[in-house]
């Protein structure tokens, strides 16, 4: 591991599943071991001077894309309004950590989340603030990835670290396919070729359009976020 970091300035990328913590756990929406474990890597990684925003999803507690009772715009705001839950929630583990935070969110509820622009956000991060981003795009009908992808080039983010269940990208599903053939580092346009389906694809496009380079991750075992960011090949590299 390098002795410096090699990221100043990080989006973390989390989706709502990965609140509830271990997958066979069905009884309960937000796992507070895992938002109690995932603050103390946070509050680690701050303290060696890495400006950090977190983007959460919603999923763990209303998938807007699947409810077929309600219409498509409401559902997807519902799905913005669970993501402000889990800003919260995340927010509350940091507070026990000693970690000041801030939520951002694309949709207004005060006093608890605020719209602000980048400026603002740049500005507490600066301060040595975690920023957690809430409320998607503020637009139904795009996902987490697009939201994370937006507020990486607002606030000029290095680079986005896009935690998943698997340790990176593959050729197919590895937890079915056993041959599936893991990529330590891929080029956009391969990704695209190969139909890899790393973000969603505005997003992605997003992302190779300006050149941010995404990194595919395992968030276990504990301390992968750090090694990452002090240079340690892990999970897939995805860039120009």
């Amino acid at each position: 591991m390098n002795q410096n970091p090699i990221y100043k300035r990080v989006v973390l990328e989390l989706s709502g599943e990965m609140m509830r913590g271990d997958p066979s756990y069905k009884d309960h929406l937000i796992s507070f071991d895992f938002l109690r474990d995932l603050a103390i890597e946070l509050a680690e990684i701050q303290n060696c001077g890495i400006e950090l925003g977190v983007v959460v999803g919603g999923g763990n507690i209303w998938r807007g894309a699947s409810v077929e009772e309600i219409e498509q715009t409401t559902s997807h705001q519902i799905g913005m309004l669970a993501t402000v839950i889990n800003a919260m929630a995340l927010q509350a583990a940091l507070n026990k950590q000693g970690i000041n935070s801030y939520i951002a969110s694309n949709i207004e509820i005060k006093p608890i989340a605020e719209l602000c622009s980048h400026h603002q956000v740049i500005k507490r991060l600066k301060q040595k603030e975690i920023v957690i981003f809430a409320g998607g795009t503020g637009q139904p009908f795009f996902t987490t990835d697009t939201g994370a992808a937006l507020w990486a080039l607002k606030i000029q983010a290095d680079v986005i670290l896009k935690a998943t269940k698997v340790d990176g990208v593959y050729s197919s599903d590895p937890l079915i396919d056993k041959n599936a053939k893991k990529y330590s580092q891929i080029s956009y346009n391969e990704a695209i070729q190969k139909e890899l389906r790393v973000m969603d694809l505005t997003a992605f496009s997003l992302c190779k359009e300006y050149q941010l380079p995404i990194i595919v991750f395992k968030l276990t075992p504990p301390g992968n976020i750090k090694r990452i960011v002090f240079g340690e090949d892990i999970g897939t590299i995805i860039s120009t």
